[in-house]
């Protein structure tokens, strides 16, 4: 499936095929998300990019991915871009416009494909940081996944001293439900009590948002 196939609109196809990820580029302006994939344009920066965030100490350890290097980097963009082929999972790189230097990413995934039930992860490299960008990505892919996917409900979980992303989660709307005791194995080894937060298609666009 290409990224410039023609998508029927939801209302067209059968209500039991709505909920599936289709490729798509959201711009930001100063911001791309691009779907992982081996035919990506901008590749060559994504495997760099990525070998790099492995390698970041914060992302070691709240978001661990196997890519010490490139082929480890292409196995796991590969495994990205599996989920774009099975509708199940839509995982964007965040890029920089100008440059295509890879900022971050955004990872959205089904947890119950039937109820509409989905969960979203992200992660920014240093130079991202302090930028908003991770608040501007999350927000946009959540509104992608309630407009076009059907997405009733999407679920962050974090681990409890991760600030950083709960800030995010906040920021994007996801109102906070609760704690999750030891409920994630993180890149330390150990289990950690997470945050869990939700926003509802039904729920209102977060205000104020920095751009």
């Amino acid at each position: 499936m290409s990224a410039s196939a023609p998508v029927p609109p939801v209302a067209a196809r059968n209500p039991t095929d709505r909920r599936i990820f289709v490729r798509a580029t959201l711009d930001l302006g100063d911001v791309l998300l691009r779907p992982w994939g081996r035919e990506a344009a901008e590749l060559e920066a994504m495997l760099d990019g990525l070998v790099a965030a492995a390698g970041d100490p914060l992302i070691a350890r709240w978001n661990p991915f196997p890519a010490a290097d490139r082929t480890k980097a292409m196995t796991w963009v590969e495994l990205r871009e599996g989920g774009w082929d099975r509708g199940d999972a839509a995982s964007f790189a965040v890029l920089g416009a100008a440059d295509r230097t890879l900022l971050g990413a955004v990872g959205l995934r089904w947890v119950d494909r039937a109820d509409g039930l989905a969960m979203i992860g992200y992660w920014t490299l240093p130079a991202a940081r302090g930028r908003s960008v991770a608040t501007r990505a999350t927000c946009a892919v959540t509104d992608w996944a309630f407009a076009t996917a059907d997405a009733r409900r999407i679920e962050i979980a974090h681990a409890v001293e991760n600030e950083a992303s709960c800030r995010v989660a906040h920021r994007c709307g996801y109102l906070p439900e609760g704690t999750l005791r030891e409920s994630h194995q993180y890149g330390d080894g150990a289990y950690h009590d997470e945050h869990l937060h939700a926003r509802l298609a039904a729920d209102p666009a977060p205000a104020g948002l920095a751009v």
